[in-house]
Order: C-alpha cells, then sequence, then structure tokens
C-alpha cells in the first residue's frame, strides 16, 4: 500500500467519514456515482471497484459490461452539505478501466488524460478556467419550473437577490472541498448566477466543475430551489454560458506572453488561437452537445456565434482579457454549461496543438462590435459563423481527423448516436410553438 494511500485513510477515519462516493462521468457529462461504506475504501484506492458499466451511456455493451472504478487519491473530499445532515459522506473522482488494467478509452477523464500526455510531450501544461452560469427556479410540487424566486440583475445584492444565501452556502461547501473561488455574482438574467474558481490544470479543473455542478443542485434542492445548467431554459433572455479561459504553461511560465510581441502575445498564445479558429466547428459539438445549445448560440444575447477572435470584443469567439504575465490567456466563450468538461478540454487543447504543431495564424483580430455587422461587411472580413444546430456541428466532428482521433472511435459512435436519436426525437415532436401558430388558424 503507498504512503498517498495510507495518508487518505488516516484522514478518513479522522473526518469520521461513514460512506464513499466513488464518481465518474459518463459522455454526455452528467455525474454517476457509486457510494460504499468505510470498510471497502482501501479496496477501491488499491485494487478497485467493479461495477456494471452497461446501463452508463457511452460505456459498454451488455455482453462486455464489468468494469472497474480506481479512485484517484488526490481528489479526496468531504461533501459538506451532507456532513450538516449529521451524516458525513466522502467523495473521490475515479478513473474507469477494464479487464487486464487497461484505462477504458470511452472514460472522458482518461480523453483528457491522454491529450494533456500529448501536450506533455510538446512541453507544455494545459491549464484552464471556466464561468459556470446557472439558474435557480423554483420547484412546484417537487417539479422543477422556469419560476424565477428573485428578479436581480447584473451583480445586485439582496433583497433583489433572494437566493443570496443559496449562493453564499454553494460558496462555502466549494470552498471546504478545496476550491479557491475568485468570484460569485448574479448574472445577466433574472434568478441567473455566476461561481468562478481560480484556474488549474484542466483534468483537476474538469473533477471541480462536474463536482460544482452537483454541489449547486443539491444545495439549491435543500433550500426548495432547483439549480438548472440548461443552456437556454427561457427565450428572450440571456441563456447560459460556460466560457472557458485556456492557457499553456512551459517551464514554469505562462507560454502565451512575450513582452516583446504585438498585444503581448507570443507565436504560441496565436497558433493556439488559430487552431481554436480552425477547428470550432467541430468543437461545437462537444461544447455545446444538445439541441437546446443551439437556441444559445444566437445574435444578441452576449453568446458568441462568430469564428473570429479579438483582444477586446465580447461578441468574439475567443477573446484575449487585458491581463498579461502570468495571466495571458485565451477565452473560448461558446462551451454552454451542458456540455462534458472533460471532453471539452481535451477538443480545445487537441486543436491548440494543432495549430501549435502547424504554426496556424489566426486571422486579424476584430474589434468592432460583430453582431453590429450585416451579412455582407462579415464576408468581407471572411468572419464565419458557428453552426446552427446540433446536426450540423456533428457533420463537422465527423469530417475533422484531430478531433475525432483525440475522442476515440467509441465515443465518437456514441456521440453519432446521440445527435441521431435527439435530432429525431426534436423533429416528430409537436412543439407547443406550432399549437400556437397553426392549431387555431388551420
Amino acid at each position: 500500500m503507498s504512503a498517498d494511500v495510507t495518508k487518505i485513510l488516516k484522514k478518513i477515519e479522522a473526518d469520521g467519514v461513514k460512506f464513499v462516493r466513488l464518481q465518474f462521468t459518463d459522455v454526455t457529462g452528467m455525474p454517476k456515482n457509486a457510494a460504499i461504506p468505510v470498510a471497502q475504501v482501501e479496496k477501491a484506492l488499491t485494487d478497485g471497484t467493479w461495477f456494471d458499466g452497461s446501463s452508463i451511456e457511452g460505456f459498454t455493451r451488455i455482453e462486455e459490461s464489468d468494469m472497474l472504478l480506481k479512485a484517484d487519491p488526490a481528489s479526496y473530499a468531504v461533501l459538506p452539505w451532507r456532513t450538516a445532515e449529521g451524516e458525513t459522506v466522502a467523495r473521490f473522482v475515479c478513473d474507469v478501466y477494464t479487464y487486464g488494467n487497461k484505462p477504458f478509452e470511452g472514460d472522458p477523464r482518461y480523453i483528457l488524460k491522454k491529450t494533456m500526455a500529448e501536450a506533455a510531450k510538446m512541453g507544455y501544461i494545459f491549464n484552464t478556467g471556466p464561468e459556470l452560469e446557472f439558474f435557480l427556479f423554483n420547484l412546484i410540487n417537487g417539479k422543477p419550473t422556469t419560476e424565477f424566486p428573485d428578479m436581480g440583475g447584473y451583480f445586485d445584492l439582496a433583497p433583489n437577490d433572494s437566493a443570496e444565501d443559496v449562493r453564499r452556502e454553494i460558496v462555502s461547501s466549494l470552498i471546504s472541498m478545496g476550491f479557491e473561488i475568485e468570484m460569485s455574482h448574479h448574472e445577466v438574467a433574472p434568478s441567473q448566477h455566476e461561481i468562478d474558481f481560480k484556474y488549474d490544470d484542466a483534468v483537476t479543473t474538469a473533477d471541480r466543475v462536474v463536482t460544482q455542478k452537483f454541489a449547486t443542485k443539491a444545495i439549491a434542492l435543500k433550500h426548495g430551489l432547483h439549480a438548472s445548467f440548461m443552456a437556454k431554459p427561457i427565450a428572450g433572455i440571456n441563456g447560459s454560458g460556460m466560457h472557458t479561459h485556456g492557457s499553456l504553461a512551459k517551464n514554469g511560465k505562462n507560454a502565451f506572453y512575450d513582452s516583446d510581441a504585438p498585444k503581448g502575445l507570443s507565436d504560441v498564445a496565436l497558433y493556439y488561437i488559430g487552431g481554436l479558429l480552425k477547428h470550432a466547428k467541430a468543437i461545437t459539438r462537444v461544447a455545446n452537445p444538445t439541441i437546446n445549445s443551439y437556441k444559445r448560440l444566437v445574435p444578441g444575447y452576449e453568446a458568441p456565434c462568430y469564428i473570429s477572435w479579438s483582444t477586446a470584443n465580447r461578441s468574439a469567439l475567443v477573446r484575449v482579457p487585458a491581463a498579461r504575465g502570468n495571466s495571458t490567456r485565451a477565452e473560448f466563450r461558446s462551451p454552454d454549461p451542458m456540455c462534458n468538461p472533460y471532453l471539452t478540454f481535451a477538443c480545445m487543447l487537441a486543436a491548440g496543438l494543432d495549430g501549435i504543431k502547424n504554426k496556424i495564424m489566426p486571422p486579424e483580430s476584430t474589434d468592432t462590435n460583430i453582431y453590429h455587422l450585416d451579412e455582407k461587411a462579415r464576408k468581407r472580413l471572411h468572419i464565419d459563423m458557428l453552426p446552427g444546430s446540433l446536426m450540423e456541428s456533428h457533420q463537422y466532428l465527423l469530417k475533422d481527423e484531430i478531433l475525432c482521433n483525440t475522442l476515440g472511435g467509441h465515443t465518437v459512435e456514441t456521440l453519432n448516436r446521440i445527435a441521431v436519436a435527439e435530432t429525431d426525437a426534436f423533429r416528430l415532436a409537436v412543439h407547443p410553438w406550432e399549437l400556437d401558430r397553426y392549431l387555431a388558424t388551420y
């Protein structure tokens, strides 16, 4: 037994933990977990815990269903909202393995780790810092609604922001789990919120995205509210994004910064941006994974839909914030919080590395508000648009050899099945809009 495992076992005993959740995600990014009594933790940390993977979206077929969860000791954390209920429960983030102690090729965490290893061969560490937006809605008879508990606006305080206490409890819980929270505030739309935590390597950050989402939902439920990370739950107001800041570090220094270069951006930064823009349409399938995602990617609601970059312009897809030095980074603004963060970060990194390997220089930055440009002006500036639907972005993914190789055949096949099923289900449904539009008239 390793020193790390021994140390964690002592910590678990000191914390008085009774049960442990073994956490992982399916291909869609849904958090999954198996609960074990504390007596089984040593086995989970050494040999692993077997489970049936045949019922997990994008995992295995029924005839090859046995899979192994291996707990990552570094991910240990007590779930504070469960402790408040009088029961100390902890969790580990797990890697998924198959027979012969082989990493499962369809495990989203493994896909990101594999892509990070490719970056490491080039001397880079990929750091990400996402901004998760979400809505808090009232529950009626235990069911989620789109009814607002508050009518606050951007950066509002109580009494306009009646969910301030909920947000504070979420922040306190995340801090106790090891997050370094940088800011939390009310967002633009009524009952919309954002909690930002400090950047870290992309695997650690993806773990935290999943943790933040289920912590937010659990704590909101305690207060009789439903937390939704749906991209566009209500028409006519802002949707929820997951703007993701990314940077590469080499030899302990930010590889995006060059004090002597125009705009302070190194060639590595520009090539990374060039790669992101080149692969943007294919990344959209993963970063915006549902039919609803494309209701957000429209002009006029702060969501980017034009493939461009800028050092100031928030209507651009990629924005380079003003900070330089170690804080130099590129903000990819299209992802929404419905995405699987492991797969999204893996695709962003693969695109950026392709840009660096092939020295893909981005076009001139676009510093005017693209929303105010007409189609003719956009064509003159060679500004293309992101895909307008799930199936359109999926077709771009299938044609993108770099991203398909990054995700692996197993995951691409699963994403294909999901896209076809979702599109068919939506196409065959009779929407309330159709009834409003046609029923009385025809």
